[in-house]
């Protein structure tokens, strides 16, 4: 379940629009871990769509 918190934080945090109560929870329970595999699996999906998107333009 903590890595979904996660998964939930770093994609708010990738749209700007994460609580500053929910960023002081996030500092207080837990390691940083979990956030550094979210957000490099987040940036993955990100890149991989937009290669996605612009392979699909350019056919």
């Amino acid at each position: 379940m903590e890595f979904l918190n996660a998964i939930k934080s770093v994609m708010a945090a990738f749209v700007g629009v994460q609580k500053k109560k929910n960023l002081e929870e996030d500092f207080a329970k837990s390691s940083a871990t979990p956030f550094i595999i979210a957000g490099l699996l987040m940036a993955l999906v990100f890149v991989l769509l937009v290669y996605g998107v612009v392979q699909l333009v350019l056919s």
